[in-house]
């Protein structure tokens, strides 16, 4: 089938058999029917060009080919899988790249979902190529499953998880975050759980360690930690207006941003984190924090390319919980 790139997508997944596709394949499948949004599953091949004694063409993308044969056996395992889903699903087969193939389509999903690893196509390392790629440059939030996640459900509906945790987002003072807070409250009022806004307060470094008499008093960081708890109390009034029945809580936690999420991973059903931030949580294109909470995570990420949306708050409203200098 053709993969109509001008509808919506819905929840978008990229598989390849792996263990952690299988466990992506079930969150975006579950995903998709709390959302009433079809599943969009698809397994990318490509053609090495020079591998001795094969046969086919390098550059054929439709004709029949071993690697397109084993992509499309690939595919039928996820049809399995999803053999008594509910919902609307359609299965692609795409020539290209894995982590290419998905960005490109990603404009007209929801969200896209991958493995933290797999194999061939949607493969890596600590973490594979794709699962670090796709978060980069995905045009829609992209979550990332690890080997840890399960699903599990219970009652009458097999498709609808039973995890009670709440959604964590972490935040800092940057545009990124808040639209990042804005697509976490949305998840946490599909599933029906908490939203929990965290923010990190990183420890003296080494040198006020040894001379804390350069540092902040202790009375004036407690102030200073005081001031950034009453601007996430801003953060959470700001949200409640525009998700009036979802319960929301907020934290400023000492301790790197990154050790913090990774903590909350533990303690969450999905951990929502920008693109980019401000300090702590964000640097280059895909940050920091992000970057390495992908890779050490307990437990599901959604990484939040920053956006526009017509809730978030204005200059006034943004400058009540600017960074403190």
């Amino acid at each position: 089938m053709v993969l109509d790139t001008n509808g919506s997508l819905g929840v978008l997944v990229g598989f390849d058999g792996s263990d952690h596709a299988i466990r992506a394949l079930q969150w975006g499948a579950a995903e998709a029917w709390r959302r009433g949004v079809p599943v969009t599953v698809i397994t990318a091949f490509t053609v090495p060009r020079a591998i001795s004694g094969y046969t086919d063409s390098t550059t054929e993308m439709t004709g029949r080919s071993l690697a397109r044969e084993g992509a499309e056996e690939t595919l039928a395992e996820a049809r399995e899988i999803l053999r008594d889903f509910p919902g609307e699903a359609t299965f692609h087969v795409e020539y290209g790249d894995a982590a290419g193939v998905l960005v490109a389509h990603s404009p007209n999903a929801e969200i896209a979902v991958v493995g933290a690893r797999g194999l061939g196509g949607f493969i890596g390392r600590v973490l594979g190529s794709v699962s670090s790629a796709l978060p980069a440059h995905s045009a829609c939030p992209a979550v990332v499953i690890g080997r840890s996640y399960e699903f599990t459900t219970e009652g009458d509906d097999p498709w609808i998880s039973s995890d009670e945790r709440p959604v964590v987002v972490g935040m800092d003072s940057s545009h990124g975050s808040k639209y990042a807070a804005l697509r976490a409250a949305e998840v946490a009022a599909h599933h029906q759980v908490p939203l929990r806004v965290v923010m990190a307060v990183p420890p003296l470094d080494g040198a006020l360690m040894w001379y804390p008499e350069l540092g902040p008093r202790n009375d004036e960081r407690e102030r200073r930690r005081q001031e950034l708890e009453d601007r996430l109390q801003i953060v959470v009034r700001w949200l409640s207006e525009h998700f009036e029945h979802l319960v929301i809580s907020c934290a400023v936690i000492d301790g790197l941003p990154v050790e913090v999420l990774r903590e909350e991973t533990h303690k969450s059903q999905l951990t929502v984190v920008g693109t980019r931030g401000r300090g702590g949580l964000a640097s280059a294109l895909l940050g920091s924090t992000s970057s390495s909470l992908l890779m050490h995570a307990a437990g599901p990420v959604m990484v939040v390319p920053e956006s526009e949306d017509p809730r978030m708050p204005d200059d006034d409203h943004a400058a009540a919980h600017a960074p403190l200098r």
